[in-house]
């Protein structure tokens, strides 16, 4: 398998963003994720900034893995709906100056019954960014955790016509009592992003937990023997917000090293 594509979170920082991308240089990585709410926001990526930004990225070797956009709600919530599709768009748009053509985001939990309004909703508006996707270059990949692999997979490929992706999170299906492997599975054709994750369920807890990478139950091994299946060349991003500098570059060496 060639060598991985890894990239740090330029949030697990807490950092200014110059400061943020010379960390992240310094950690291993090879590219960076840039968050569109808290980080540089797509109102704010003048053409001179933009300019600016790919500039410090290229005198660093480092390439924007992708655009994390978390909104507060998905997108089957009615509440001021219209503004977070603009918004999420505006994130697209901005991808694609960046150089990169993934968006992630937690879509949302997804309606059991398929044939449901809420269900047809969410699907509406995930074929709509999804066309929109195919427009400007840049696709929304919605992040794993909430659902099944397969139950997801089922939603992102409804509609042929719109670009969707899944952003593979093995810690978040863990911490929701899914198999990861199954879900991968299921996925496996769309995963445009994989976000380095791990958890353990907490059975004294009764719930599950988030743990650095490669201490919890996700086998990372077998999930890049998947990917490599069907030739995954996209990137692996590892960092949680705050988590610091040393974490992060304990996951490039633990990822590395596989």
């Amino acid at each position: 398998m060639p060598e991985l594509k890894i990239a740090a979170r330029l949030s697990a920082f807490n950092l200014p963003l110059k400061k943020a991308l010379h960390a992240a240089a310094q950690a291993g990585a090879t590219g960076v994720e840039i968050d569109a709410r808290n980080g540089v926001r797509p109102s704010e990526l003048t053409d001179t900034a933009c300019r600016q930004l790919r500039k410090m990225l290229d005198d660093l070797n480092l390439r924007v893995s992708s655009v994390r956009f978390q909104t507060r709600h998905g997108y089957g919530h009615q509440n001021r709906l219209d503004e977070r599709v603009d918004a999420t768009k505006q994130a697209m748009r901005m991808a694609y100056r960046l150089g990169c053509d993934v968006v992630s985001n937690q879509i949302g939990r997804i309606p059991a019954d398929p044939e449901s309004e809420s269900y047809k909703q969410l699907a509406t508006v995930l074929s709509d960014l999804g066309r929109f996707g195919t427009h400007i270059g840049a696709f929304l990949a919605a992040e794993t955790g909430t659902e099944s692999g397969e139950q997801m997979a089922a939603l992102l490929t409804a509609d042929p016509s719109a670009l969707l992706g899944a952003a593979f999170n093995p810690g978040n299906l863990i911490i929701n009592g899914f198999s990861v492997d199954e879900s991968l599975v299921a996925l496996r054709e769309t995963v445009r992003l994989v976000i380095a994750r791990d958890g353990v369920q907490d059975l004294a807890q009764g719930r599950g937990i988030a743990v650095p990478v490669g201490d919890g139950t996700a086998d990372f091994p077998q999930i890049l023997g998947r990917l490599e299946e069907r030739q995954y060349r996209g990137w692996f991003v590892v960092g949680a917000d705050g988590e610091g500098a040393d974490q992060v570059t304990r996951n490039i060496q633990y990822l590395s090293s596989l």
